[in-house]
């Protein structure tokens, strides 16, 4: 997957975890937790519905990486196989 799939696919994610999220509007290098006043909750519910669309297991190790659209879209590029 590259990074402009990857980016298409997290948005989707975003807006089934989060009613009513304007993916689109997010600024991507800024923290959609903030943004989106995600609680961990919520956050927890996007990482388990990214790692069930894209088969990557995502270890709370990385959460971090996972806070913006440009992380998450860098990370979930660089840990698929290109197609």
């Amino acid at each position: 997957m590259n990074r402009d799939e990857a980016l298409v696919l997290i948005k989707d994610v975003l807006t089934d975890a989060v009613p009513g999220a304007d993916a689109a509007a997010l600024p991507q290098d800024e923290n959609f937790r903030d943004s989106l006043e995600m609680d961990s909750l919520d956050f927890l519910n996007f990482i388990e519905a990214l790692s069930g669309r894209t088969g990557l297991a995502l270890p709370e190790t990385d959460y971090p990486a996972l806070n913006t659209l440009d992380g998450c879209a860098d990370y979930v590029a660089s840990h698929t196989s290109v197609k």
